[in-house]
């Protein structure tokens, strides 16, 4: 009965630290559990009429494609972008482009005619097929159709905030398209394909050097001091590649020390400085730096694709701490 006695005296729900995390993991997981129960509640909204002086739920659905569309990017001229992008052997980035531009017209032109078939659909202008239908339910409750994630790149937002994403990533590579030419710093988080962008660099710097690309791998230098990468750095490294656009969950980047540091509190993710990655032959990483792994979004799950890469994981980031490594893992950084 001791024993019992003493269990009961427990807490119901133990606290983060017991298994290393950070306080914050309680608002993540309040989160999660929240998103959980509405997307619940919301897929189970019936999509019939209105109410008295209500929309129905074709009107919304119709006004959500409407939108959509009005706001759609431009496909890029796929012959003018051969052009400004011929494939070269010096610079591997022309290739990186234009496979991204072509990646982004595809996704593009996928929206493109499921908007224009669905509301000529649901004004019973033509048959309202199967995936129509999914996509107007989809649009609905403000979900990205499966017709169109498919095609795009791996995102967990809704509909709403992923077209503004990919608007966002739209108009960096329409910027690069107009440049003519590789820009001086990178958003990564735009890059559909981000594991293509940096074995482009890495093969710009065999090719320049002689090296063989296997010895290479990347050091990288975080960039504390630049505050506005765009702004301050108007021409790019002599060798590597400038990157922003990283975000770390679980701990924080202390520019003042640094280092990685234990979040703020209520602080759930923090934006990295800028990277400079920088390929190295026969290098040894520093055994006292955490390898912080880096994926496209928070799931940290993916698939192995037929190229050998992961369709979520990326890279590892190697972030200098004063402390032990093992307590960044337990914190699941």
């Amino acid at each position: 009965e001791e024993i019992v006695e003493y269990i009961r005296t427990m807490p119901l729900y133990p606290m983060p630290e017991a298994f290393g995390l950070h306080d914050n993991c309680n608002i993540t997981c309040a989160q999660n559990e929240a998103m959980k129960l509405l997307t619940g509640m919301q897929s189970m909204v019936a999509a019939g009429g209105g109410g008295e002086g209500g929309k129905s739920a074709d009107d919304v659905m119709d006004e959500t494609a409407a939108s959509v569309q009005e706001r759609l990017p431009h496909p890029y001229p796929l012959d003018e972008c051969e052009e400004r992008f011929p494939t070269l052997y010096e610079e591997s980035m022309n290739t990186v482009v234009k496979q991204e531009c072509l990646r982004y017209n595809k996704l593009v032109w996928a929206m493109d005619k499921s908007l224009k078939d669905f509301r000529k659909a649901i004004k019973g202008l033509i048959v309202m097929t199967a995936d129509l239908e999914e996509c107007g339910k989809s649009m609905f409750v403000n979900d990205v159709p499966e017709m169109w994630s498919k095609k795009g790149p791996l995102s967990l937002k809704p509909l709403s905030s992923w077209f503004l994403d990919i608007i966002a990533r739209c108009q960096f590579f329409q910027s690069w398209f107009d440049l003519g030419r590789t820009p001086p710093v990178h958003w990564i988080s735009g890059i559909f394909f981000p594991q293509a962008f940096f074995t482009g660099a890495m093969q710009n710097f065999a090719r320049k050097y002689g090296e063989e690309i296997d010895l290479l791998s990347y050091g990288q230098k975080i960039m504390s001091e630049i505050t506005d990468p765009k702004r301050e750095l108007p021409r790019p490294p002599e060798d590597g590649v400038y990157t922003y656009g990283v975000f770390l969950e679980g701990a924080r980047w202390d520019r003042g020390t640094q280092q990685l540091e234990e979040s703020k509190p209520k602080e759930l993710f923090t934006e990295l400085p800028t990277f400079l990655f920088m390929p190295v032959r026969n290098r040894v990483p520093t055994p006292s730096d955490y390898r912080c792994p880096c994926y496209k979004v928070l799931s940290r799950r993916g698939t192995l694709l037929t190229t050998g890469h992961s369709t979520n994981f990326v890279l590892y980031l190697e972030m200098p701490t004063d402390q032990e490594v093992s307590k960044w893992i337990k914190a699941g950084v």
